[in-house]
């Protein structure tokens, strides 16, 4: 077990309601690249929140922030970017947060 926390990511969209099934296929394109391709991508969930059908959160964790840095140019994510903005009424905030270990 690696004694640094682990670097978490939590990005929230709201996404158009005839557009989910769209957004959530862009989403696993890039979660699927960024465990398999990215050696410091530990986790990637995507979300669906109970009582909120229109609010997807992803849910990612990085060995450090350098690991998060390198994500940032992927091509996968470079997809991502490209497909979303049409299909979200909003992309909220990303927060940032350290995982402990228990």
């Amino acid at each position: 077990m690696m004694s640094t926390p682990a670097f978490v990511v939590i990005a929230e969209f709201q996404v158009k309601p005839d557009e989910l099934s769209a957004f959530l296929s862009a989403a696993r394109d890039d979660a699927t690249h960024s465990l398999a391709d990215e050696p410091g991508c530990r986790q990637f969930d995507i979300i669906c929140p109970q009582g909120s059908d229109d609010t997807v959160v992803f849910y990612e964790v990085y060995d450090s922030r350098a690991a998060f840095d390198a994500h940032l140019e992927t091509p996968h994510l470079e997809r991502f970017r490209q497909a979303f903005p049409p299909l979200i009424v909003e992309e909220r905030p990303v927060r940032f947060a350290e995982r402990q270990h228990p």
